[in-house]
């Protein structure tokens, strides 16, 4: 966005944000009522509109609690269908949403579930487990999660932001008051001193939240409709890339692939974007005419999963695309101050079943 259009947009910041004040004012002080349940809850979001690693966040979550009956609840953003859905094997990224599809296929043990309404979708999901992870929630001060986790993509951090429409927050910064626990996502794996005291003084923390670092970690290539893997690192130099996003913010990606030293040629579409036939014959057009020895397609998983559309799928049968998985990995010093903050509150919470009907009454 340019300097100019983001003057023209500041007043227009200024009643957003002032909405937005009152409206937090109005649930601290319980004139707006936030559902609470009996039942550990808890939300992963952040401050800003889309970007700081929530779905790796989210799985990584998944990993570490595996021991319970875990839901997903998530908005389903992007979806073409309202209401509660549960994913089936009839599921695609068009009735559920693109995340919720990664998280389907990629834990086929837990329930996945697509929402509006965070608090009547918990209530249809607590009597068969024993947590609910919230997907994006943190703005959806209608229900009361007991553990929230707040993300901050590091660069993003350390540079001035400003609230929508001229900037990408969606609310103050001091929102990240109402935070347990802010993990700071996306950061170099070996952070400076510097760095790392100029991102700690941007919080004034209290006793009860706890500050933690993350960084990216990509896996080998996975073949988007066969599964076949392919060691990153064993391609020729030489290999001509063609990165396929429709991701908030794909530098870290990008990043990664230029550190092999692949020619690169990107085709970058907004957050969520639905890939339309147009796109992926200008893509595919592209593909074809290289001459390189050695080509592939490069996506990510989130966006592999729109790629299985049944118009856009036939598109692919004689080229080699692959996705590249990404998970977080927790700073050394961070990772058991920062698992044993879950695991804690999940069994400390995890409701009493003999006491389960009686406290369900007032839902």
């Amino acid at each position: 966005m340019t300097n100019s259009l983001r003057l023209l947009l500041l007043p227009f910041s200024l009643i957003y944000g002032l909405v937005v004040i009152v409206r937090n004012w109005l649930f601290d002080v319980q004139l707006f009522k936030s559902a609470r349940f009996p039942i550990p809850v808890i939300c992963v979001g952040n401050l800003v509109v889309g970007g700081s690693g929530k779905t790796p966040v989210t799985e990584y979550l998944v990993q570490l609690l595996s021991s319970y009956r875990i839901a997903i609840l998530s908005r389903g953003y992007g979806r073409e269908t309202k209401g509660f859905l549960i994913a089936d094997d009839s599921a695609s990224a068009k009735t559920i949403g693109d995340e919720p599809m990664q998280f389907y296929q990629k834990f086929p043990q837990l329930t996945v579930a697509v929402c509006e309404d965070r608090a009547e979708g918990i209530k249809r999901l607590q009597r068969e487990h024993d947590l609910i992870i919230l997907d994006d929630a943190f703005q959806h001060r209608w229900v009361k999660a007991g553990l929230n986790i707040l993300l901050f993509e590091y660069q993003k951090l350390l540079r001035q932001q400003f609230l929508l429409p001229a900037g990408n927050m969606r609310e103050p910064f001091n929102g990240y008051q109402r935070a347990d626990i802010i993990l700071v996502t996306k950061a170099p794996e070996q952070l400076n001193s510097q760095s790392l005291m100029r991102c700690k003084q941007k919080f004034r923390l209290k006793s009860n939240q706890q500050l933690a670092f993350s960084y990216l970690t990509y896996a080998d290539l996975v073949h988007v409709f066969t599964g076949q893997c392919v060691v990153t690192g064993q391609l020729p130099e030489n290999t001509h890339v063609f990165l396929l996003t429709g991701i908030a913010n794909p530098t870290p990606l990008i990043n990664h692939l230029q550190s092999f030293n692949f020619r690169l040629s990107h085709y970058d579409y907004p957050d969520h974007y639905a890939f339309k036939h147009k796109d992926i014959d200008a893509l595919l057009t592209d593909y074809r005419s290289s001459e390189s020895e050695h080509k592939m397609i490069i996506t990510t998983e989130k966006d592999a999963k729109r790629l299985m559309d049944p118009e856009l799928k036939p598109l692919f049968l004689h080229a080699a695309i692959f996705y590249l998985p990404v998970e977080i990995t927790l700073q050394v010093k961070d990772k058991p101050n920062f698992d044993q903050k879950i695991l804690d509150y999940v069994a400390g919470t995890t409701r009493n079943r003999s006491l389960y009907k009686e406290e369900n009454k007032q839902f």
